[in-house]
């Protein structure tokens, strides 16, 4: 590996690496918010969510 390609990769590393924790994040707050949304939906219909296999 040369000099210039090291330094690519350790300068690209840290942004990979908050790219990475920020999409994270994303899927947590977007899994939330569907897990939210299909309760209230089943509140909503009145539907045994308890009882229903949910993937």
């Amino acid at each position: 590996m040369t000099d210039n390609e090291h330094r690519e990769t350790t300068r690209r590393k840290p942004l990979l690496q908050a790219a990475q924790e920020e999409m994270t994040k994303f899927e947590r707050k977007e899994n939330e918010f569907r897990k939210k949304d299909r309760d209230e939906r089943a509140s909503e219909l009145r539907l045994p969510l308890n009882e229903i296999k949910v993937h």
